[in-house]
C-alpha cells in the first residue's frame, strides 16, 4: 500500500475551503483532517508534500479537446502523448476528447480508432464523447450500446455544411434518441448554411485577411443556431449542451431556456473570455493564430459571459484545445481566411487563465474550481471520482501557488505548436505539483510523468438531469 501525505494546504473544492491534511492511498483521496489536528499528525506516509502556503485543489477536468484531430486538410498538432502532458502542466488531471464518426461509416469504428490513437499515450486520464456525422437507423441503435458503454455524450454539428454538418432532421433524431437512452447532445451551434452564403460573398468582394472570418460567423447566426438546437431539444424531451458559446445574444438564448426549467447548459472557453477580434485583425497574417468556431467576438460581449458564469447561465469552461501551427498549417489560409485550419491551442493555459479571473474579482475561488473541475466531472459523468477532493476520489490533485507570477510564451510551455494565443500574458498563479491518480506527473515544476499512466475512464451518464 503507497501512502502520500499532503500537509498544511488550504483545499478548494466546489463547495469548501479549508487548511487540511489530505491522506492517499493506492491512488484514492482516503480522509482529509484540519492540519495540526491529532488525526492529521498521526498520519505516516512514504511521501509527504509540504503545501504551506499553497491552494491544494482537485485535477482539472477540461471536457473538450481534439487530440490529433483530422480537419482542414491537416491534423491537429497535438498528439495524445504531447498534449496530455501539457494539460498536466497546466494542472488539468482528466481530458474528455472527442471521437469522431466519418461519413459512411459506424461510431464504433470512429470510437475504435480513436482509442488507438490514445492507447498507451496519455499521461492523465481520458475518456471520449462520440461525434456523429450521419444520422441513420444503425447510428441511432449505436447510440444505446455506447451509452452502456460509458460514452454518454454525442456531438452534433450545425456547422461545417459536407463535414461534419447534420440538418434539424437529423438533430431531432439524435436528440429523441438521447432522450431515451441517458445521452446528453452537444452541439455546435452556428448556422452553417448561411454562414457559407456570407463566406463566398466575402471571397467575392477580395475579403481574404483572417479578421473576416469573425465578419462572416455573425454573432446572430449563432444565436439563431442556439435558440434552434433549444426549441429541437425541447421537442424531443432530450437535454442539451452548448459548446464553446462566445456571444453574448447566445448567452441570452440559454439563459431564457434555463428560466423556462429546460435541461440546457453552456460552456464557455478562454479565448472567448481573454481574447476578442483585436487579436483576429492583426496584421500580416498574425490573425490566423485566432481563428477558431465559434470565433472571436468584439470585446464587449465578454462582460456578458463573465456575467453567465457568475449566475450559472454558462456552467463550464473547458478550452476546445485544437492546436494548428503557424508554420505551414495556418498559412494553408494565406489569401483566403476560409482555408485556415480552425482551431487553438488552450489546454495548458486554462486552470492559470481562470485563476487570473479570480484575482481579477471575476470569480470566486470556489467558482474558479467548480466551472473547471466538479461541474464538468458531473456534467459528463465522472463525479465524484474526478473533480473533487473528498474520501473515494481519485487522487488527481494539483498544489497551486497563487503568488507565483509567470509570463505565458510559445518559449515555455509544452503544446507542440509553434506560437501561443496568449504569448506575453503576465498572470499571477502557477502549477507547483499534480498528481494523477497519487502518481507524481508534475514535481516541483519537473515532469515525472510517462506517457500510459493515463488510462482510459467510462462515464455514467449526466447528473444534473431532471
Amino acid at each position: 500500500m503507497s501512502r502520500t501525505v499532503i500537509r498544511g494546504g488550504l483545499v478548494i473544492t466546489a463547495s469548501d475551503e479549508m487548511h487540511a491534511d489530505v491522506l492517499i492511498e493506492d491512488g484514492r483521496v482516503v480522509a482529509l483532517a484540519a492540519t495540526g489536528t491529532p488525526t492529521a499528525e498521526s498520519w505516516t506516509a512514504e511521501r509527504t508534500i509540504d503545501a504551506a502556503g499553497k491552494y491544494v485543489i482537485p485535477g482539472g477536468v477540461d471536457a473538450h479537446t481534439h487530440m490529433e484531430l483530422p480537419f482542414g486538410g491537416t491534423f491537429a498538432s497535438d498528439t495524445f502523448e504531447t498534449g496530455t502532458r501539457a494539460a498536466a502542466w497546466g494542472g488539468t488531471t482528466t481530458i474528455v476528447d472527442f471521437a469522431v464518426q466519418s461519413v459512411g461509416h459506424s461510431l464504433r469504428e470512429g470510437l475504435d480508432a480513436w482509442n488507438g490513437k490514445a492507447d498507451g499515450q496519455c499521461a492523465i486520464d481520458y475518456a471520449f464523447h462520440m461525434i456523429v456525422s450521419d444520422v441513420n437507423q444503425d447510428t441511432l441503435k449505436e447510440m444505446d450500446l455506447l451509452v452502456q458503454e460509458g460514452v454518454t455524450s454525442f456531438k452534433q454539428f450545425m456547422a461545417y455544411p459536407g463535414v461534419f454538418y447534420s440538418d434539424d432532421g437529423q438533430i431531432l433524431r439524435a436528440m429523441q434518441r438521447s432522450a431515451e437512452n441517458g445521452g446528453l447532445i452537444m452541439m455546435h451551434a452556428e448556422n452553417g448554411i448561411a454562414i457559407d452564403v456570407l463566406v463566398e460573398q466575402a471571397l467575392a468582394r477580395g475579403e481574404r485577411d483572417p479578421r473576416f472570418h469573425g465578419e462572416v460567423r455573425k454573432a446572430l447566426l449563432e444565436a439563431e443556431a442556439t435558440h434552434r438546437a433549444i426549441k429541437l431539444a425541447q421537442v424531443a424531451g432530450a437535454p442539451l449542451y452548448v459548446v464553446h458559446v462566445s456571444a453574448q445574444e447566445a448567452v441570452a438564448e440559454l439563459a431564457r431556456a434555463r428560466d423556462e426549467g429546460l435541461n440546457v447548459f453552456g460552456e464557455t472557453c478562454p479565448q472567448y473570455l481573454f481574447l476578442s477580434t483585436d487579436n483576429l485583425a492583426e496584421p500580416d497574417f498574425e490573425g490566423s493564430k485566432y481563428v477558431c468556431s465559434t470565433p472571436l467576438r468584439p470585446r464587449e460581449h465578454q462582460a456578458a459571459l463573465w456575467r453567465g458564469l457568475r449566475t450559472n447561465d454558462l456552467q463550464v469552461v473547458s478550452t476546445d484545445h485544437c492546436p494548428f501551427c503557424f508554420v505551414g498549417q495556418k498559412e494553408l489560409g494565406r489569401g483566403d481566411f476560409s482555408k485556415i485550419p480552425n482551431g487553438l491551442p488552450g489546454v495548458e493555459n486554462r486552470m492559470d487563465l481562470l485563476h487570473q479571473a479570480v484575482v481579477d474579482g471575476h470569480l470566486s475561488r470556489r467558482r474558479w474550481i467548480e466551472i473547471a473541475c466538479a461541474t464538468p466531472a458531473r456534467m459528463f459523468g465522472l463525479y465524484p471520482k474526478k473533480g473533487t477532493i473528498a474520501p473515494g476520489a481519485d487522487a488527481d490533485i494539483v498544489i497551486y501557488d497563487p503568488h507565483a507570477e509567470q509570463v505565458m510564451s510559445v518559449e515555455t510551455h509544452h503544446m507542440n505548436v509553434d506560437y501561443s494565443a496568449y504569448e506575453g500574458k503576465r498572470v499571477t498563479g502557477r502549477v507547483e505539483t499534480v498528481l494523477s491518480r497519487g502518481e507524481p506527473v508534475i514535481t516541483e515544476r519537473e515532469f515525472t510523468g510517462r506517457a500510459g499512466h493515463g488510462v482510459y475512464t467510462p462515464r455514467s451518464t449526466c447528473q444534473y438531469l431532471l
